[in-house]
């Protein structure tokens, strides 16, 4: 079993507060991270009918049936638990004493904001980094990786990337679709998935996604919101402050695996991605959702962004660090060229808050100096802890 990074936080937390919200996508390991850390806990999942149902008709009931700490599995199957939850814990006060994970961010966080403000510590887990993949020998090759994607079945069962993506998407993807909202017709939003795919990366514009899928621009940022909460997208942020209004403020949006993402372009092997036009775009993709592994690891805020204005200057990731601007390029080339630091003498020359750039690629030649530094995709978390 691959140890999670952000197992001592988990832990740390469980001293602090006493209830734990561990939130994230399906499938990203949430309950073999919470059972593994904590075994002495009794444990139960509300994907389970029966006790669904005890939870839903007799909550008084169903927690008088722990005799100990306990773990509460997809939560947000039942969201009236928290207000019992609120009480106990105000009771008892036992550090720890409820560990709970969930799926859908915003059905779940609308509750916990209600319910257990300032009583629960929340972590996000996303799938597998590359450093858990590193520190337990797997390889991590560029194209082979972006192709098979994070998700831990993948490295802990004998099952083919494509068909675990294609079974994720209709199983999990499509089911919590239709339960936060009312679709009429699937093929339309499995369209909008696709498109959203193809425009990763990419600063987007709502009217012209509009046009191609044929809904209304409301329903497409309903839809949005909807793959937001069931953290399936990242939604990154334009950084605008202190430069006016010349800057664009339109998101852009990556996928928080991008297994699922080559899935979505119809990229079944490495040597397709080498050939794909897209390969830029993936490899961002990769390399953003990386650091906001990084980040939500430790428990802490992602403070990434990206910037863009209308006169051209763009960087592709620009992480907050205090007060300090990180500007950061990043290219899916394995050879360096020193054009690469372009953007980011333009970005350090645009504002004084600007700190040492980075520049990540897929090659091994890491020169310095000191307007910026250049590493391989494989060493972030390591650049991370410097930061």
């Amino acid at each position: 079993m691959i140890t999670r990074d952000i197992t001592d936080e988990l832990i740390q937390l469980s001293k602090e507060f006493r209830v734990i919200t561990v939130i994230g996508p399906r499938q990203s390991g949430k309950t073999t991270l919470v059972r593994n850390t904590f075994k002495d806990y009794q444990y139960c999942t509300l994907e389970d009918p029966d006790l669904r149902n005890l939870a839903t008709e007799d909550p008084r009931g169903f927690f008088s049936s722990f005799e100990k700490k306990v773990i509460i599995d997809e939560v947000q199957r039942v969201p009236q638990l928290l207000s019992y939850i609120q009480t106990i814990v105000d009771e008892k006060n036992i550090k720890g004493q409820f560990i709970l994970t969930g799926s859908h961010q915003l059905e779940l966080m609308s509750q916990v904001s209600q319910s257990l403000a300032g009583r629960t510590a929340i972590l996000k887990l996303l799938p597998l980094s590359i450093n858990e993949l590193l520190k337990h020998k797997y390889e991590v090759l560029k194209y082979e990786t972006c192709v098979k994607g994070f998700y831990p079945r993948l490295f802990s069962e004998e099952v083919r990337p494509n068909k675990l993506m294609a079974s994720y998407y209709e199983t999990y993807i499509e089911k919590d679709v239709r339960q936060l909202i009312k679709l009429k017709d699937m093929t339309l939003f499995q369209k909008f998935v696709r498109l959203l795919a193809g425009r990763v990366g990419q600063v987007i514009n709502f009217s012209s996604l509009s046009n191609d899928v044929g809904v209304s621009n409301t329903t497409l940022r309903e839809w949005t919101s909807v793959l937001e909460a069931s953290f399936i997208i990242y939604k990154l942020t334009p950084y605008y402050e202190n430069f006016g209004k010349r800057v664009i403020k339109s998101p852009k949006y990556y996928f928080t695996d991008v297994g699922l993402l080559c899935y979505l372009l119809g990229i079944e092997n490495s040597k397709q991605l080498q050939r794909d036009p897209l390969i830029g775009n993936i490899f961002e993709n990769l390399v953003v959702i990386e650091f906001l592994k990084q980040r939500y690891n430790k428990g802490l805020s992602p403070n990434l962004y990206f910037f863009r204005d209308s006169h051209g200057n763009e960087v592709d990731l620009v992480f907050k660090n205090g007060r300090k601007l990180v500007p950061i390029e990043i290219k899916s080339s394995e050879t360096f060229h020193v054009s690469f630091t372009k953007q980011i003498i333009k970005f350090q020359k645009l504002t004084e808050l600007s700190d040492k750039g980075i520049v990540i690629y897929s090659g091994d030649f890491c020169p310095k100096s000191d307007a910026y530094r250049v590493i391989n995709f494989r060493d972030i978390a390591t650049l991370c802890e410097g930061l």
